[in-house]
């Protein structure tokens, strides 16, 4: 039977991870190697965006305010507002912690590896991706901490380092960055003729991050804490917080009259949380027993996240490659065999001694097509 849809195969790699990690979770050192894996994948993705693009296209990225503006709101504002709405309406309905856990999930930056590999996949931004997520996480490093003092009741025994996480970020992401732009001269065109080697790396590095962080969880006991109404309860409000966020952002950018490319940076970067953020924060601003169940709504939400942005940039890059396949025009048929066969499938038989005119036509019709489609000349000064 065929499905009413396609199955992305990427998504159901993912899947496997997921179920991987929870039978089989990386232990000891294992789980050392699996996160040292999952780091150099990260530091090479970054350096191959670096080395992919070009300098023009860094500074139009860094010099687009008003998207990353959209994109610091959507994370800083329509995410906590969000929050805040969904632990008014279930107080005293659901436990407590869970639901300090949703509040402090919406209170967190944007992921940076997975928004920029989706951002990819889709065919979107990148430079603006880069901007905008690493943006989103030097700013989260204060902003988040002090929202989180504002609008929780936080109990723990120190604060964030700042400097060790700018240190990290700095480090893992823009250092590998940069040093692949300063290489492009070198690297740039063997980068551009192995795409899909690029694409690799965008999954793979997806999906060690999601293996490791997944299999830390259920190491720490993450599967015996809560039940499965608890579960539940956390798929929905992810889903109907994730939902709202995501028609936000599509609705803002239909306002502003964003670009494709910069309406799914706004949809990627805007909607997602970080994991990788958010579990050492916790670490340092909650009382250690509150830890686990303070990123149980976290760990939701972001295989949510993953799932659905897998789903919507396999889409937005098959609507992108038929868009630009439709965009070729057909060939205009040159040779005696093409016209009969153009011919015949018409039910228009062409006679032989009509056959140099309309060789003659097709001719004519191809040098006008030509003349047409070429490229505007440059302007002279």
């Amino acid at each position: 039977m065929k499905l009413p849809f396609s199955l992305d195969p990427f998504l159901i790699v993912l899947v496997a991870v997921v179920g991987g990690a929870s039978l089989v979770p990386a232990r000891g050192v294992a789980a050392d190697w699996v996160g040292m894996a999952a780091d150099v994948a990260i530091a090479l993705l970054f350096f191959l965006h670096g080395a992919k693009l070009s300098r023009a296209s860094i500074l139009r990225g860094m010099g687009n305010l008003r998207l990353h503006s959209l994109v610091l709101a959507s994370t800083y504002l329509v995410f906590p507002a969000l929050g805040l709405f969904a632990v008014w309406l279930l107080a005293g309905r659901a436990d407590p912690l869970l639901l300090s856990g949703v509040l402090y999930l919406t209170l967190l930056p944007s992921t940076v590896q997975s928004s920029i590999a989706f951002t990819a996949i889709a065919g979107g931004n990148v430079a603006a991706a880069v901007c905008s997520a690493s943006l989103s996480n030097l700013i989260g490093i204060v902003l988040t901490p002090l929202l989180v003092g504002a609008l929780m009741a936080v109990s723990g025994e120190g604060a964030v380092s700042t400097a060790d996480a700018a240190k990290a970020i700095a480090l893992q992401l823009l250092a590998p960055f940069l040093a692949g732009h300063f290489l492009r001269p070198l690297i740039g065109s063997f980068v551009d003729q192995h795409k899909a080697m690029l694409g690799k790396v965008d999954r793979g590095s997806i999906l060690l991050v999601v293996y490791s962080a997944f299999s830390a969880a259920v190491v720490e006991g993450l599967w015996t804490r809560v039940g499965w109404s608890d579960l539940g309860l956390l798929l929905v409000i992810s889903a109907v917080i994730l939902a709202l966020v995501m028609g936000v952002n599509a609705l803002a950018a239909r306002l502003f009259g964003l670009p494709r490319e910069d309406a799914i940076v706004l949809l990627f970067c805007g909607s997602k949380k970080s994991l990788a953020s958010g579990v050492p924060m916790a670490g340092a601003l909650f009382a250690p027993v509150q830890v686990g169940m303070i990123v149980l709504p976290l760990m939701i939400f972001h295989q949510l996240q993953l799932f659905v942005c897998a789903i919507l940039a396999a889409r937005f890059r098959r609507e992108a490659e038929t868009q630009a396949a439709a965009a070729v025009p057909p060939a205009i048929p040159s040779t005696e065999a093409e016209v009969t066969e153009v011919a015949g499938a018409l039910g228009l038989p062409v006679p032989a001694s009509c056959m140099p005119g309309v060789l003659a036509n097709m001719a004519l019709l191809q040098r006008h097509a030509d003349t047409l489609l070429a490229p505007p000349e440059t302007s002279r000064p």
